[in-house]
């Protein structure tokens, strides 16, 4: 019977697999890639844009452009063109292609049917019909009205024109041999800031336009504009403007003092590096709580959008201060020296980001230096800014799965989106890990050569070359290390390969040891952190029992393997009650003091619609981070912060 069983049991199952030969089952076809590759050649003709930016109530762009037709697209009958994609200091396809609409083509005054490329969204082929010497492209771009639709750039007082937003370009040739003249139709009594420079100027009823220098596309790419009706410009030195648009002309009112750190930060870096790869240089600002902020560099110009308290707000504390350094750092390290992989002769090749850890990781150290050297940033701030990264840092448990050089693909794969477990995840922390491993390596040159050479030896050399070279200049993880050992022998490749390529079990605070100093827990925030917490609403504990709350007790951060992580709690649960009063941001910090003395930190957490009391079991009273001085006299992280030039 029992074999019975068996021998039934297997001829069922045996009936009841799939036959897989009955299926239906296609093949791959090879996919082809019909758009024409970048050439290093020269586009014959110039591109003429026009852009009417006068709709400032719809935040909407509208563009004209002209393109000359190639020989070869004329014996061929098709020509593509490309809306930009993968944007310099991006680190990842930006490009809004959704935003593009209206799209119309025309040549000898008939329109054109167009087709987008099935395989590359962001190209579209057109049939060229005989005779056609150039074709019209008619269309706008619906520049988002609300934060939900991406980054909002037109306020009523002010926009952040990019010109990779508004243009196209003829694909099959490098974009620094594609010459543009672009025109731009700003409103009445508008006043524009950019690395560009008007060369004519007309008025009408309907706004001033404005014809800018002929530039290559990749120039013009790398050009963005900043205008409005509230505008300042402070020169800082014989090719350095800062240009300043504002939501109200009162947060303009910027004293002698405030223009004189920023005068300062240039002097800092030119003479950081030695040499300046710029004809000319513009800082442009917008100080707004209307248009969103930015962060993005460029070769010749910055992008940086800040809230309206940057003058007037500017003895709360040093809050986006660091912005600029960092920015201005990005002219030498990361326009003109550039990792090869993240070079591109168009805007069409994905970036390779495996060294972003020192296209910004360096940036960002050199920004915090200068910050400092310049007094944007105070001396002590500036250590209490090195505390807080470091133990921030100390608290990416992720590193245990994750070295520092796979977070530079975080642009990639996360998009910037908010983390729900970013300690654990990790996120873009090349750029302050990095911060802290070049930090490591200017104070181990400062030891291995008896304090006469540093980190700056090397930032003249690696990042210096000709004066007024505004080319690029690329370069591989070699290099970097042959540049290091050219300025002070040591095993430079070991040292990376532990700090940038392996798994840690904590952050690299070498530096700062090194340095004279020392990351210690007490039981007061700095003034660092009070301004911080002020500026933000939100309330870090994170040292303590893990948890980063905003304003209205929302949980903002949970810490991986915290008090509150082992407690069950989350991103987006709701603090509502401590100790068994309502929630605010004092009881709360009370409850977590009181623990050093055997107190509880007892909680009511709302999730959706339901309520739990929770305990932690936590023990160590409030905890921040600071820095405190082990070295006698001067030392290393002195001498490095220390003003050069005066």
């Amino acid at each position: 019977m029992r074999l019975f069983l068996t021998a039934s049991c297997l001829a069922l199952s045996l009936a009841a697999a799939p036959v897989f030969a009955q299926n239906s089952a296609p093949q791959p076809q090879p996919i082809v890639d019909i758009v024409p590759a970048a050439r290093d050649i020269a586009f014959p003709g110039v591109m003429t844009l026009e852009v009417d930016a006068t709709d400032i109530d719809r935040a909407i762009f509208s563009m004209k452009q002209t393109i000359p037709v190639p020989p070869e697209a004329r014996t061929a009958g098709r020509f593509t063109l490309l809306y930009p994609q993968w944007l310099p200091g991006n680190h990842a396809p930006r490009g809004e292609i959704e935003k593009l609409v209206g799209l119309k083509f025309s040549a000898n005054g008939k329109p054109l049917a167009w087709q987008r490329d099935s395989l590359d969204v962001n190209a579209f082929h057109i049939t060229v019909p005989s005779g056609a010497r150039e074709v019209v492209a008619n269309f706008q771009f619906v520049s988002p009205t609300a934060a939900n639709q991406g980054r909002v750039v037109v306020a009523p007082k002010m926009m952040n024109l990019r010109w990779n937003n508004v243009s196209l370009y003829p694909a099959g040739y490098f974009a620094r041999n594609i010459p543009v003249d672009a025109i731009v139709t700003w409103p009445t009594g508008w006043q524009a800031g950019s690395a560009m420079r008007a060369k004519r100027s007309s008025n009408s009823s309907g706004g001033a336009k404005i014809a800018y220098e002929r530039v290559d596309f990749d120039t013009l790419v790398d050009s963005p504009m900043f205008a409005g009706a509230h505008f300042k410009s402070w020169p800082l030195s014989d090719k350095v403007t800062l240009n300043v648009v504002a939501d109200a002309p009162e947060f303009l009112a910027a004293t002698p003092d405030q223009i004189e750190a920023h005068k300062r930060l240039v002097t800092e870096a030119e003479h950081l590096f030695g040499v300046r790869h710029y004809d000319r240089y513009d800082f442009l600002l917008s100080l707004s709580d209307e248009m969103s902020g930015i962060g993005i560099e460029h070769h010749r110009s910055s992008e940086n959008g800040v809230g309206t308290g940057y003058f007037t707000d500017w003895a709360k504390g040093p809050g986006s201060r660091n912005l600029l350094p960092h920015e201005m750092t990005h002219s030498w390290n990361g326009k003109h020296r550039r990792p090869q992989g993240i070079w591109s002769p168009d805007f069409r090749q994905p970036s390779r980001d495996d060294l972003l850890w020192v296209y910004e990781g360096q940036t960002q150290f050199w920004g915090y230096v200068l910050g400092a050297r310049s007094g944007l940033f105070s001396y002590q701030e500036t250590l209490d800014a090195f505390a807080n990264i470091a133990a921030g840092l100390d608290r990416r448990t992720g590193r245990e799965w994750r070295p520092l050089v796979d977070t530079a693909h975080d642009p990639i794969i996360a998009a910037r989106r908010p983390k729900g477990w970013a300690s654990w995840q990790r996120s873009e922390d090349y750029y302050n890990e990095g911060m802290l491993v070049w930090l490591e390596a200017d104070q181990i040159i400062r030891r291995e050569s008896g304090n006469t050479r540093s980190l700056q030896d090397f930032a003249r050399s690696f990042f210096g070359g000709r004066e007024g070279d505004w080319g690029v200049v690329t370069y591989e993880l070699p290099d970097v290390v042959g540049a290091l050992n050219a300025v002070q022998p040591y095993d430079w490749q070991a040292f990376l390969q532990s700090r940038v390529y392996q798994v840690t079990t904590e952050a690299p605070k070498q530096g700062l040891v090194l340095g004279g100093y020392e990351l210690v827990y007490v039981a007061e925030p700095s003034a660092y952190i009070r301004s911080g917490e002020a500026a933000s609403g939100a309330s870090d504990l994170s040292h303590s029992i893990g948890l980063v709350v905003e304003k209205d007790g929302k949980i903002a951060q949970v810490i991986w393997g915290s008090s509150a992580f082992d407690a069950g709690m989350t991103v987006g649960d709701q603090i509502t009650g401590v100790g068994g009063r309502d929630y605010s941001a004092e009881m709360l910090k009370a409850a977590v003091a009181s623990t050093s003395q055997g107190g509880k930190v007892e909680l009511l957490v709302k999730r959706g619609k339901r309520y739990r009391e929770t305990t932690l079991s936590y023990t160590g009273g409030l905890r921040y981070p600071a820095l405190r001085k082990t070295g006698q006299g001067e030392t290393g992280l002195d001498r490095l912060l220390a003003p050069q030039t005066r």
